[in-house]
């Protein structure tokens, strides 16, 4: 097992979280670097490097020479727009060989669970191979011929988004068939200080969360894959490519970086926001959004009265929200929850920097249970594995209120933070 970070001169600077990797040489690295614009109040902050752009400018001995594999889909791109697909395939001192993709397949096109196919990359002539089929863990004869793997693909900061699953299996595969796997990183686009939701019971791990970490996790890939060889157990000789000038607290505004929906109903940063809590939505009868330009950032149903669950909830005080009334009819909804038809619901705004999309979610899940009576229903197995855990929904069974939700909902998150500390690569 081998962990390690490929880090430009200014990323070295700002790797204050693994100061138990430092040698003498990278301190003094460190000591003579020049400033980074935008940390002394100087000015404004440079534009962050994704991970892609680093590896060519600054870490191309982690690929020169060697045959590489590609886990990537649309969202892999430096901030040109040029995809990673074709800044290796075009690049003299690299020689691309194999993709594979994620949920929602190489171009993001297709819904969530949609099986993918295997395939032929037009533009490349490569093979593509999917990790969303019948595997979801590269075949070792898919790795043949293959020196490394890279990852580049937008996560969204959920525990439920399954690329990092998909990063992890294929980082597992990777080890087994002794080839290393480099990570090119990007930001977290709802931020890296934020850590918000439950601690997923071991019991219930699956796709949708395959490790014990909370709704809102707080780490970009990178770290999360440092994390799964440190914390969880998967072998692999990892190296990470930073996101040069990102910061935790940086919103994704501030990164210059374009958002590519990363998938068909991921539309902006602010769906992906909401994500974290709404999504618990998918195990009810009620609907996101899906089919409408607000996907995960509103929930209703045909018989719901908005205006009733508006006053209901914001007699709740939750910290940090506000619930709008709305109406929305989904158009050719992925999830088939009524298409054509309108609902009734709430839409849901962060209001400061106390919001916690999944205490918001608590409380939408515990009015509309209330008010939907004999027409609610549960999504079982579903809605355990998005919780990861039975209990919320026996909870809601037992009429829990919101405040006896809230009153024991971070339970864990003391300890994860902790468990996370060594893994951070960004301040």
């Amino acid at each position: 097992m081998n962990i390690d970070t490929a880090l430009p001169l200014r990323g070295i600077v700002r790797r204050w979280a693994s100061r138990r990797h430092w040698t003498p040489l990278l301190a003094a690295a460190a000591a003579c670097s020049p400033q980074v614009e935008g940390e002394t109040g100087a000015g404004p902050p440079d534009p962050v490097r994704p991970g892609i752009e680093v590896l060519l400018t600054d870490s191309l001995g982690l690929v020169a020479g060697r045959r590489a594999g590609l886990v990537t889909n649309h969202t892999g791109r430096d901030r040109a727009g040029t995809s990673t697909i074709d800044l290796l395939a075009d690049h003299a001192e690299v020689e691309l060989v194999a993709l594979y993709s994620p949920e929602h397949g190489i171009r993001g096109l297709e819904e969530a669970g949609v099986e993918v196919d295997d395939g032929i990359d037009e533009k490349t002539g490569l093979p593509v191979h999917s990790l969303y089929g019948e595997t979801r863990k590269p075949a070792a004869e898919s790795l043949a011929g293959v020196d490394v793997l890279l990852f580049d693909i937008q996560d969204v900061g959920a525990r439920y988004y399954t690329y990092l699953a998909t990063m992890t299996l294929a980082m597992e595969a990777a080890g087994e068939q002794e080839i290393p796997f480099v990570v090119l990183d990007r930001p977290n686009p709802i931020g890296g200080d934020a850590v918000q939701g439950n601690v997923l019971d071991p019991a219930f791990a699956s796709f949708v969360g395959p490790y014990p970490m909370p709704m809102r996790h707080g780490l970009t890939a990178g770290e999360f894959a440092r994390m799964a060889v440190g914390e969880f157990g998967v072998v692999a000789t990892l190296r990470v490519v930073v996101a040069d000038g990102w910061t935790r607290a940086m919103s994704f505004d501030e990164t210059g970086l374009p958002w590519v929906p990363p998938s068909p109903n991921m539309p902006s940063v602010e769906s992906a926001l909401h994500y974290p809590g709404t999504c618990l939505f998918e195990g009810t009868p009620l609907s996101v959004g899906r089919g409408t330009d607000r996907a995960f950032q509103q929930v209703g149903a045909p018989w719901l009265d908005a205006d009733e669950l508006a006053i209901r909830l914001a007699a709740l005080d939750v910290p940090g929200t506000v619930f709008l009334p709305v109406r929305f009819t989904p158009s050719n909804p992925g999830d088939g929850k009524f298409g054509g038809v309108e609902s009734n619901g709430v839409r849901l705004v962060a209001d400061g920097p106390e919001y916690d999309p999944t205490r918001a979610a608590l409380a939408v899940l515990a009015e509309t249970k209330t008010m939907s009576g004999e027409r609610w229903s549960w999504r079982e197995s579903h809605f355990d594995r998005l919780a990861g855990t039975d209990a919320l929904r026996l909870a809601l069974e037992a009429g829990a209120s919101y405040p006896e939700l809230a009153d024991r909902w971070g339970d864990g998150l003391a300890d994860y933070l902790e468990r996370r500390r060594p893994y951070l690569l960004y301040r």
